[in-house]
């Protein structure tokens, strides 16, 4: 319910950030029981060689508000159970669930100084830790241009930086889909959260042989979708994050309009009744041939504007998916595994599904994604590679000693 209040996303959606975060306290803790190293062959018989994980230090975890309860715990429980401490810092729009989490540590009987929390704007919480010389390493997850910041200020310093910075997703519907997935797919990961995931889909790339078809159906299914407080059970999309979230949203379909979009679902800001004082807004569905110069369709848009893109071919849905700076989360709709199989190995993406909307993350798999969607360090259960640093380790059982390489030990 504190999910729900303070980023306004649906009650079941509330819960499940939160099945989530527990989900990775578990495979956390068991990991913990989990080798950290490896134990390899040396090429001298006599010797025993390791590898081993060391932490890097001090962990900044700067995190979202979409996810404000699972997305901090993918981040500061690999962190600490390496060895490293943690400062976190949550999304200035949710404080209440940054503090709720730093109290069940202090609860949970974690030494002071191990966890710590600091809390603002990313200018005056967030940059001074990216800047702090005691920082070891920053994981972020958040915008493209914040991203792309902290990777660049972490470079001068000789810094890590693990970061994830959101995409341009796209659901591919091929001809031999399965109607009613594709259709139940596009409106999962277009409009969960309102379309405020770094995963959601802005692109539903559709075979033209099927998509008059597809068009028609998926507009009457959207024109279904419940709008309103977020603690109604039967609430689909609560509203934006904030009044910054509107202007986006509203620009980015303005954009599309100018662009020559056919207008579907024209969207648009509800102010009337119980929408009167939240940054509620309407789900903006447009239909357009793809245009490598098109702001609308390559730039992540973070609210619920779907653009329908017909595509000839397999090939030219490929062309479509890759033409962005982006490559975080795809999904196909394909009954043919040599399609999916074609899509996954072409398509420029980190988080992908088969038959599923884009959305749906699961812990003990890696997330992150590559070009503007990440510099290579996924996070989640991959994030433990990101906070530690591997050593080589060899142990001499003989009572001489035997060089590799056949190098000499001879002292002369």
């Amino acid at each position: 319910e504190l999910v729900t209040r303070e980023c306004g996303k649906p009650i079941n959606e509330g819960r499940a950030d939160v099945v989530e975060a527990l989900h990775m306290t578990q495979y956390v803790a068991g990991m913990a029981r989990m080798p950290h190293g490896e134990i390899i062959d040396s090429e001298i018989a006599e010797k025993d060689a390791f590898i081993l994980r060391k932490p890097k230090g001090v962990v900044a975890c700067i995190t979202p508000w979409n996810f404000p309860i699972a997305i901090p715990l993918w981040t500061i429980l690999p962190s600490l159970l390496e060895g490293n401490t943690v400062v976190f810092k949550p999304s200035e729009d949710t404080p209440i669930c940054g503090h709720v989490l730093a109290e069940l540590f202090v609860e949970a009987g974690f030494p002071p100084g191990v966890f710590n929390v600091v809390h603002g704007p990313g200018e005056d919480a967030g940059d001074p830790l990216v800047h702090h010389p005691e920082v070891d390493v920053v994981v972020f997850t958040g915008s493209y241009a914040v991203g792309r910041y902290i990777i660049e200020e972490c470079a001068k310093q000789h810094k890590f930086a693990a970061v994830e910075m959101g995409g341009k997703n796209a659901v591919i519907v091929l001809e031999d889909a399965n109607m009613d997935i594709a259709l139940h797919a596009a409106v999962l990961s277009g409009f969960k959260t309102s379309g405020q995931r770094c995963v959601s889909s802005n692109r539903i790339i559709v075979h033209e042989k099927i998509e008059p078809e597809f068009t028609a159906r998926f507009v009457e299914l959207v024109k279904q979708i419940k709008i309103g407080n977020g603690l109604h059970e039967d609430t689909f999309m609560g509203p934006l994050i904030n009044e910054q979230g509107v202007e986006k949203y509203l620009y980015h379909n303005q954009k599309a309009i100018e662009e020559g979009a056919e207008v579907l679902l024209e969207g648009g800001r509800l102010t009337e009744g119980e929408y009167q004082y939240g940054h509620f807004v309407k789900p903006f569905v447009y239909r357009m041939r793809h245009r490598s110069d098109s702001f609308a369709l390559k730039e992540e848009a973070f609210s619920p504007h779907v653009a329908i893109i017909p595509v000839s071919d397999l090939d030219e849905a490929i062309h479509v998916y890759n033409d962005t700076k982006y490559g975080l989360a795809m999904a196909v709709i394909t009954e043919d595994y040599r399609k999916w199989r074609y899509v996954r190995d072409n398509c420029e993406f980190g988080v992908g599904y088969v038959n599923l909307p884009s959305i749906g993350a699961e812990v003990h798999l890696p997330f992150g994604g590559v070009k503007g969607s990440g510099n290579g360090h996924p996070s989640a259960s991959a994030l433990f590679d990101a906070v530690t640093h591997k050593v080589a380790f060899t142990v001499n059982h003989a009572t001489e000693i035997k060089m590799a390489q056949g190098l000499s030990a001879k002292v002369k």
